[in-house]
């Protein structure tokens, strides 16, 4: 991928974490910052399967799941399966489809199978779903619930690039036929095979405490130290950023070649997993508070074991 993308070693970083995890993620960022561009060539290195879908309001959820067909010389119906078919769908602009659709999207990513005319059809393996969202333009836009936001694995806030970053991506892009060929060198299978190592990496019992503390500090914060944070968060994480904080954990420590959890692990992916977690009030708001602030002050308040 470093061939292709020029700096974003976080953007990547996660797109592996996701990879090992079978979790879905969210990109934020302003256009042109690659994300398109690192999704597609993490799926071309993994030779599989990749759906762009452009969402659009007045995209209907036939359009993403597919339809039933009616064939008038056999006198019945077939299925033609939509482009949620993919091992790597992109959704673009996710918030800017009506809630029929970002339903529709949301049931495939949490059970991995779709319904067409009464018959349900499996989804490939590995399936992610990677979505972007543009925090700027707000017109046209329908706002993704905190319910199904929580259905994100991971939230990926993208950045601009480094000047020394821009000056190399300018000589390599700045061209009629920019180079983006991308070697196959990982197979599904080996995706699917890495994700069982992932789940044999040994988790102390202090380590899943200490997950746990992080969790329930979001929810009741005078317990750990931080009352002034009570009525900065409208509503805590859920049991899923639990989860996550666990596989994401564990995906950062196979990444780093390691067979066991640290704690540097745990708060190396925590930001990610909990920025969309975690709703600041209008307090919080109004005080300059973004939850990105609030993860950060849960991580240096709550005690490392």
């Amino acid at each position: 991928m470093g061939e292709v993308i020029v700096g974003q070693e976080g953007l990547v970083h996660s797109l592996f974490l996701s990879l090992l995890t079978g979790g879905h993620v969210l990109l934020e960022g302003v256009p042109g910052l690659a994300k398109t561009l690192a999704v597609s060539t993490l799926a071309k290195g993994v030779q599989a399967s990749f759906a762009r879908i452009q969402f659009t309001p007045d995209l209907l959820p036939s359009d993403l799941v597919g339809t039933e067909i009616y064939n008038a010389k056999e006198a019945n119906f077939t299925v033609r399966k939509g482009p949620i078919f993919a091992n790597f769908v992109l959704a673009d602009e996710v918030n800017r489809a009506p809630s029929k659709v970002q339903s529709a999207l949301l049931e495939a990513m949490q059970e991995r199978q779709v319904s067409i005319g009464g018959q349900t059809f499996p989804l490939p393996r590995p399936f992610l779903v990677l979505a972007t969202q543009n925090p700027l333009e707000q017109e046209g836009t329908y706002p993704l619930p905190e319910a199904q936001l929580d259905r994100f694995a991971l939230k990926v806030v993208v950045k601009y690039p480094k000047r020394a970053e821009e000056l190399e991506i300018l000589g390599r892009m700045a061209s009629t036929r920019p180079n983006t060929d991308v070697k196959q060198v990982v197979t599904p299978a080996q995706v699917l095979a890495a994700r069982e190592v992932v789940d044999q990496i040994k988790l102390d019992a202090r380590l899943s405490e200490y997950i746990v503390d992080l969790v329930i500090a979001t929810r009741e914060p005078k317990n750990y130290k931080l009352a002034e944070l009570g009525p900065r968060i409208q509503y805590g994480a859920s049991p899923r950023a639990t989860i996550w904080l666990a596989l994401c954990s564990r995906a950062n420590a196979f990444l780093a070649g390691r067979n066991y959890v640290t704690p540097a692990d745990i708060k190396a992916v925590a930001p990610e997993v909990l920025r969309h977690r975690i709703m600041p009030t209008y307090e919080a708001e109004a005080e300059g508070l973004t939850s990105d602030a609030l993860v950060l002050r849960v991580l240096e308040t709550v005690p490392v074991p």
